[in-house]
């Protein structure tokens, strides 16, 4: 039964049968997100046209400063009281450690029942006053500089970020409505500050608008986010670099954890170790997809993408790539970021072929085959073409 076949495994199998017989075409000609984005268009669509194959799934592009001022506006409309000043002093309980409160310069006090650190890089709570140790990942992502700069745009606003390799790292170029964000994040035992900041201005497409800054930075997490009566987010907590942009959605599934987790006044141990056992399990998958990217590299020409290509990778990765490129298949364990999809688009993107596919996909004649496959082809074909130009849909919906 074909339409039975054609439930029971997933699509990439059914491609990669075409594949083998030298049919089916490229893997992205079956992405409609990527058939709409490269023709400089944009649409929400929840179904393509009245099948039932899944439409276009979207991310925002947001102006990081303006967010922030924009939360901290509904935040303090909502009655949260925002005190600034250095702190200066952790004060700590005798009895069990547990911070007491902070002391602000000028000597002010601040008292309370429990902290979140978002104190960043240095995390004066979560590290400097509980010792919650942090867990070095260089080894895996050596990259630890970035040196960031705005552009005027070259062209139409793309409806998507780039991210284009270069030869100690990697540069990104993001498009704002009112300018594009430029970064270029490289390895400093490859590469000097003055030719990373050569190299992110030789690659843009449009007038410099402020010179570019420094940033240093060590890829990790702290090997307890949650100690005692302290918990941190965001860069206190650990920082993955940016190459899957994945910075905000921690700070928001920790919130979001937080919230579920929230504690009573006992601070009960068990609740803080799920806390602890979750995260860890969020940065190390998420981890895991960011070296991926940088394992799979086929370069020849540069010493830092051979040591990536030949380095051992952690054993949950390594298990991974084993299982898909002997059968295929793809699993996503319990809620991690990073869905099958994901996973597929960057393995297969990076010519990891799997050696064979799941039987259900030869059920299908290759006639069969050939018209399952381009009736999708067509119908995604139709949907872009129909979809609107980027820069009308944000005239229409969002402009700023």
């Amino acid at each position: 039964d074909v339409g039975m076949a054609l439930g029971l495994t997933p699509f990439h199998h059914y491609w990669l049968r075409a594949r083998a017989n030298g049919a089916g075409g490229d893997l992205w000609d079956y992405s409609v997100n990527y058939q709409i984005a490269i023709r400089d268009r944009f649409a929400q669509m929840d179904r393509i046209g009245s099948s039932r194959l899944t439409g276009t799934r979207h991310a925002f592009h947001f102006d990081a400063g303006l967010y922030a001022k924009f939360l901290r506006g509904r935040a303090e409309a909502a009655g949260v009281k925002r005190v600034e000043g250095r702190i200066v002093e952790v004060r700590r309980r005798a009895a069990d450690g547990f911070i007491d409160g902070v002391t602000l310069e000028g000597d002010r006090p601040i008292d309370g029942d429990f902290f979140i650190d978002c104190s960043g890089f240095r995390g004066l709570l979560i590290e400097g006053a509980l010792a919650a140790g942090y867990e070095d990942w260089t080894h895996w992502l050596p990259c630890d500089r970035a040196v960031a700069a705005p552009c005027a745009h070259g062209r139409a606003i793309r409806p998507y970020t780039q991210a284009s390799a270069r030869k100690a790292g990697w540069q990104w170029r993001i498009p704002l409505q009112h300018r594009v964000g430029n970064g270029h994040v490289y390895c400093s035992r490859h590469i000097s500050d003055d030719e990373a900041a050569a190299v992110l201005k030789a690659n843009l497409e449009g007038e410099l608008l402020a010179e570019p800054r420094f940033l240093r930075f060590v890829t990790g997490m702290r090997k307890r986010q949650w100690v005692k009566n302290c918990v941190s987010l965001g860069l206190a907590s650990g920082f993955l670099e940016p190459l899957e942009s994945t910075s905000i959605h921690l700070i928001q599934s920790g919130v979001s954890r937080l919230v579920s987790m929230f504690p009573d006044r006992h601070f009960d141990p068990a609740l803080i170790d799920e806390f602890n056992r979750q995260s860890r399990f969020e940065f190390e998958r998420i981890r895991d997809f960011i070296i991926l990217h940088y394992h799979a590299n086929e370069r020849t020409d540069s010493p830092f993408w051979i040591e990536r290509r030949e380095m051992a990778v952690p054993a949950a990765l390594q298990a991974k790539l084993d299982l898909f490129r002997s059968t295929g298949r793809i699993y996503r364990e319990h809620e991690e970021l990073f869905t099958e999809p994901g996973w597929l688009q960057v393995m297969i993107g990076q010519r990891i072929i799997p050696s064979r596919v799941h039987p259900l996909a030869a059920a299908l004649s290759d006639a069969q085959l050939a018209e399952f496959l381009g009736n999708i082809r067509t119908l995604i074909d139709r949907a872009a073409a129909s979809a609107p130009l980027h820069v009308d849909y944000i005239r229409a919906n969002c402009a700023a």
